[in-house]
């Protein structure tokens, strides 16, 4: 199976903590981001939010955990942080923009949010084509806000709201019909 047809969506699982530090270990560069912090605390960290959605991107043939998806709800402004990362070997096949869009359709049409938003730094143009792919539209740049090795990075800010047309992707299937927010 090639494309987003040979990935589905599920709730995090505590036993995904494995293959998220396989997807860490694929790109270190790129997931140094995430922090100092076990595969085992990651996954527990979402876990035990109670305001943070967590929605796995999983092989389905294997049922193995490739990537995730996270919105860190505000309930009071009915808003929500979007976040994303794939394993390296799954990029460059729109299963993250399709992963992605599936998700903010959910949390807007479903999950009660009104507004979705994102940010991503400046020298990851690929995260940028996920986050327009996925109907966010660019909203402005954060100059110098990451500092990361020492050094200062921009941001660019996306936000997508719930009249905003959902993008023409072919949604992942959720495993069991199963969202993270029931």
């Amino acid at each position: 199976m090639t494309g987003p047809s040979r990935a589905r969506l599920r709730p995090l699982r505590s036993a995904d903590a494995a293959a998220v530090l396989a997807a860490f270990r694929s790109d270190p560069v790129g997931m140094a981001r995430q922090g100092e912090v076990t595969a085992e605390e990651y996954v527990r960290q979402l876990l035990d939010a109670p305001t943070v959605d967590a929605a796995a991107v999983m092989d389905s043939a294997t049922d193995t955990l490739v990537g995730l998806v996270t919105v860190a709800r505000d309930e009071t402004n009915r808003a929500g942080w979007f976040a994303y990362w794939l394993h390296a070997d799954w990029r460059g096949d729109a299963i993250m923009a399709c992963a992605a869009a599936t998700v903010a359709d959910a949390e807007l049409a479903e999950g009660g949010l009104e507004r979705l938003e994102l940010g991503h730094r400046a020298n990851n143009p690929a995260s940028g084509a996920v986050a327009r792919a996925a109907g966010f539209r660019h909203e402005g740049t954060q100059r110098g806000h990451f500092l990361i090795d020492g050094r200062r990075h921009d941001v660019h800010l996306y936000g997508r709201l719930v009249s905003d047309p959902s993008p023409e992707l072919r949604p992942l299937p959720w495993a069991d019909d199963a969202r993270p927010w029931r």
